[in-house]
């Protein structure tokens, strides 16, 4: 029996899928990709292991999407660290879909469990940092309630070889 296509917390054995989505999902930005480049895939598998299996804080959590019974995308949920942050904000820390997956409505079940998954940890706020020529993304969220507050940072490495600029995007989670 197929599997539906469907969201769920990841599972410590999927780690190995995450980080193959991720270093992907890298690949797709020439720079990035070449700034990881010293993280070794065995590396990147025992983060994500860790981060499901023993996450940094109560409320972080690793999500993945799946569609035909294969993982396709994925996100990581918890408080958000902004310096401007209130105790009601949380953070969609990480949010990629495969490629080929986006226009199969992965993307859509992906946010919403990301939000609902936010919203049950006690959030009235969602952020997400994204970065400023990630144009598809953005329209994206906006589409979905989003929207930009005005605040900016720049990512990057610290040898300054690396330097990505990010929009923080927000949405009211709470409900009526």
């Amino acid at each position: 029996m197929p599997v539906p296509d469907s969201v769920r917390l990841a599972m410590p054995s999927e780690a190995v899928d995450v980080a193959r989505l991720q270093r992907r999902s890298w690949a797709a930005t020439p720079a990035l990709s070449a700034a990881m480049s010293g993280i070794s895939a065995d590396e990147t598998v025992r983060a994500w292991h860790d981060a499901i299996v023993k996450p940094p804080l109560a409320h972080c959590r690793v999500l993945v999407a799946l569609g035909d019974g294969a993982i396709v995308g994925f996100t990581v949920t918890g408080p958000s660290n902004d310096p401007d942050a209130a105790a009601t904000d949380g953070l969609i820390v990480e949010f990629v879909v495969d490629e080929p997956e986006i226009e199969a409505g992965h993307s859509s079940r992906l946010i919403n469990a990301a939000v609902d998954t936010l919203r049950a940890d006690g959030y009235e706020v969602a952020t997400m940092w994204v970065p400023s020529d990630a144009d598809a993304l953005r329209e994206f969220l906006v589409g979905c309630g989003w929207a930009t507050d005005g605040a900016h940072r720049e990512m990057g490495l610290d040898d300054d070889t690396l330097t990505i600029k990010m929009i923080r995007l927000v949405t009211d989670i709470t409900t009526d």
